[in-house]
């Protein structure tokens, strides 16, 4: 079984992980080609959203990067750019495609305002962490405690919606959807132990 929570302190001393597989910057149809036949193909898919911050009260900006990863393929999706096409909406409604995140929520609906879809298929993490009693709840503190490992979250309040996004960035936003998805397997692993 997890750790209910899990101190500052202790996350400090946990090693440092991130996405080392191949990162595919989604800005052209050739590119979206790839990303939907091969997404397509998968049973379960990290999930995450990417909005650039907003230091003004009252000003909320649109969904800016949609990150998809797969174990060894993380796709990010320039929504600012190409906006979102049909055959991700596809994806994104497909009940057979287990999509895993944290505080999704607001992700899908940030992902509604562009193109209106019927979410299938998503796994709150938080939600099955509560069942599990664990009691911390970000991204950062649920790969801490499932995955014995911790992930950085340096780039968060960058722009994303930059003419180019940097190494880091793309490297950030790929470890976000490929965490939810190691989450996931080993939130699974656990249940299947029981």
């Amino acid at each position: 079984m997890f750790k209910e929570s899990i101190s500052n302190e202790e996350l400090t001393e946990m090693p440092l992980k991130w996405f080392e597989g191949e990162i595919v910057l989604v800005d052209s149809p050739k590119k979206l080609q790839m990303a939907v036949e091969e997404l397509s193909s998968q049973s379960i898919i990290g999930f995450d959203t990417e909005t650039k911050p907003s230091f003004k009260k009252g000003v909320i900006n649109k969904v800016a990067l949609l990150q998809l990863s797969t174990k060894n393929r993380a796709f990010l999706l320039r929504t600012n750019r190409i906006g979102l096409p049909r055959e991700i909406v596809r994806i994104l409604a497909d009940e057979n495609v287990i999509k895993p995140g944290v505080a999704i929520r607001d992700d899908i609906k940030g992902l509604q305002e562009i193109r209106k879809f019927k979410p299938g298929g998503f796994v709150e993490l938080q939600d099955e962490a509560k069942e599990m009693g664990i009691q911390n709840f970000s991204l950062k503190k649920l790969t801490a405690i499932a995955c014995g490992f911790r992930i950085s979250k340096g780039q968060q309040l960058t722009n994303w919606e930059a003419d180019i996004l940097s190494e880091a960035q793309q490297r950030y936003a790929a470890t976000d959807a490929w965490a939810s998805l190691e989450i996931f397997e080993s939130f699974q692993r656990i249940s299947y132990d029981v």
